[in-house]
């Protein structure tokens, strides 16, 4: 039986370029893919670095407005971490504290009883750190309540 030229087969060069082509098309979708997960875990730690840092906030506010020695006259970055436990897989801290003397101040000279403290909380792996600006007043007690918190200006 004579063979047709239409019959005739794929030479082995057109096959090498067809599954490199199809190789190099999988290896970019892979890519892609990878790229999404990777994303996507940022994303969600983000958020979670938002909730935590929102809770640490909270939780420094409610310790001052509860308590009256919840205000740290002078506070010093390591004062206000004791009130909230970072959960696992992210840490929190004080990046500073400013005194409001008329203006925001580094240092503290005489407290007035309002101050700045700036908190962070950032994952384990360093990728994901969100941070939040807190005013604190010192509460104002009456006198008769509280005699060694008085005066409050």
């Amino acid at each position: 039986m004579k063979r047709l030229r239409e019959d005739r087969g794929e030479s082995l060069i057109e096959l090498l370029v067809a599954l490199s082509i199809m190789g190099t098309a999988i290896a970019v979708l892979l890519a892609g893919l990878a790229t999404t997960i990777n994303m996507s875990v940022v994303h969600r730690e983000q958020a979670e670095a938002g909730v935590h840092v929102r809770a640490f906030a909270e939780a420094v506010e409610n310790t001052v407005a509860a308590n009256p020695s919840g205000y740290v006259p002078c506070a010093t970055t390591s004062s206000y971490l004791a009130v909230y436990t970072a959960p696992a897989g992210f840490t929190r801290s004080v990046v500073e504290i400013k005194y409001w003397n008329g203006a925001w101040a580094n240092s503290c000279g005489t407290d007035q009883g309002v101050q700045r403290v700036t908190l962070r909380v950032e994952s384990a792996d360093g990728k994901v750190r969100d941070t939040l600006a807190v005013i604190l007043r010192k509460p104002c007690r009456s006198k008769e309540d509280y005699p060694t918190d008085w005066p409050c200006t």
